[in-house]
């Protein structure tokens, strides 16, 4: 079959391809996301229509067809090759939410006990040896609350300071009055420092401190393990991925994004080692997207974790490609999540670890306008590229190609990070 690789615009033969994909089935794993999944269907209709417009092919969105989780269809034509995709986000918002505190004093507890797990269990001193980009995003939430903090304290010293220099000037021929407004100016200040916590709890949508804090303490709370509603979740996941794979389909792809994609590892170890990808089934693929892996494996109690880590890499049962960018400043960019995790073997053979290389495949323009904006290049992996290389979300999702097909002798990127580096090692509690 050809290959079109639009790094090098040229057609080569592909010795791994034996026949176009014309269906696939696609489920994505979100990442730490309280918000409703019809999100990701409006980023992909946007998206995709502004890379097909780019790389000169078509895809159209069409309502998800059948039972299951929130999804969508997929139209594709690739140089007049039609591909059908039908894309199923694996909900798991419902337990983020139920996970976010709405209490101001219960983030701040939360504050404390997520960095005492990651400060005791030694992960954060490793984690920093690999990339100081998501060590200073997971730090940020715990200053900029800090700072709040600071402020809200600030504004209560102030008013009892005025207050104590009205009293300090009250003629003292008025018995109890200085009393009563110490105690006035003891009830404006916490009044006032309590409106600046919740001042800055209402613009957290700007901010993203709360968010990201009740993102780490997910984490940390467990120490690496999986809460079990999380698991009774993982589950079912893995459920409708093993009933896609006796479909009448030519690929089943698993996209797991950010936090999603430990989620994604789990699900499909489990899938494997119970004997559920049948051998002459679609091809098996995962591709997993801004991996923030080494936040998870790293904890003491992330045993379940790097065992799936360490059996994945070793399966010949599917594709596993891993993708970040070193722009992205809340990814662990261009490192091998089982190599880093310290549960790599002689016989791994995955993931290919491949760089998004946002300052190249972006144009100078689009580069410094998203520069900054670390929350959205977090989610570049989904959105269009203006000078595409060879990632491409809509073309890996929706085209012609299987993953294994498309990165068909693709060396990994060399900058990758394979180091062991993981104080915790252990695969078994």
């Amino acid at each position: 079959m050809l290959r079109y690789c639009r790094t090098c615009n040229e057609v080569r033969k592909s010795s791994m391809s034996h026949h176009q994909v014309k269906r696939r089935r696609v489920f994505y794993i979100p990442g730490y996301d309280p918000i409703h999944p019809r999100r990701y269907r409006e980023l992909y209709r946007k998206e995709g229509a502004a890379q097909a417009a780019v790389s000169g092919y078509e895809i159209a969105l069409r309502p998800k067809a059948g039972g299951g989780s929130y999804g969508w269809q997929v139209a594709g034509d690739f140089d007049g090759r039609a591909v059908t995709a039908d894309v199923e986000v694996l909900i798991w918002s419902d337990i983020v939410r139920d996970s976010m505190s709405n209490s101001i004093p219960a983030t701040y507890l939360q504050l404390v006990q997520t960095a005492w797990v990651y400060i005791a269990s030694g992960a954060l001193w490793r984690l920093m040896r690999l990339r100081k980009g998501p060590v200073i995003a997971a730090l940020y939430p715990v200053l900029f609350l800090l700072g709040q903090l600071g402020l809200a304290a600030l504004a209560v010293w102030v008013v009892m300071r005025i207050g104590r220099v009205v009293v300090a000037a009250i003629d003292p021929g008025w018995p109890g009055l200085g009393l009563i407004l110490t105690a006035i100016s003891v009830i404006v200040g916490l009044g006032l420092g309590l409106g600046v916590l919740r001042w800055f709890r209402a613009q957290d949508g700007r901010f993203f401190a709360y968010y990201l804090m009740h993102d780490y303490a997910f984490s940390a709370r467990w120490k690496g393990a999986n809460p079990p509603a999380l698991e009774q979740r993982m589950a079912a996941f893995g459920d409708s991925i093993a009933a896609a794979l006796h479909e009448p389909v030519d690929e089943v792809l698993l996209v797991g994004h950010s936090s999603g994609a430990h989620l994604a590892v789990s699900v499909l170890a489990d899938l494997i080692r119970a004997g559920r990808v049948p051998a002459a089934g679609p091809a098996l693929s995962f591709l997993s997207l801004g991996q923030v892996v080494p936040m998870m494996s790293f904890l003491p109690k992330a045993h379940r974790l790097r065992g799936d880590l360490q059996f994945l890499s070793e399966s010949d049962a599917l594709t596993w490609v891993d993708v970040t960018a070193p722009g992205d400043g809340c990814a662990f960019a261009l490192c091998d999540p089982v190599a880093v995790s310290g549960v790599a073997r002689d016989g791994k053979r995955w993931p290919l670890v491949l760089s998004a290389a946002f300052t190249q495949t972006l144009s100078p323009a689009r580069w410094k306008a998203l520069r900054w904006r670390f929350f959205r290049l977090h989610f570049q992996y989904l959105c269009a590229f203006d000078r595409p290389g060879d990632y491409d979300y809509f073309a890996i999702t929706a085209g012609p190609l299987t993953l294994a097909d498309r990165y068909h002798g693709r060396a990994p990127s060399k900058s990758r990070i394979d180091r062991a580096v993981s104080g915790h090692v252990s695969v078994a509690p």
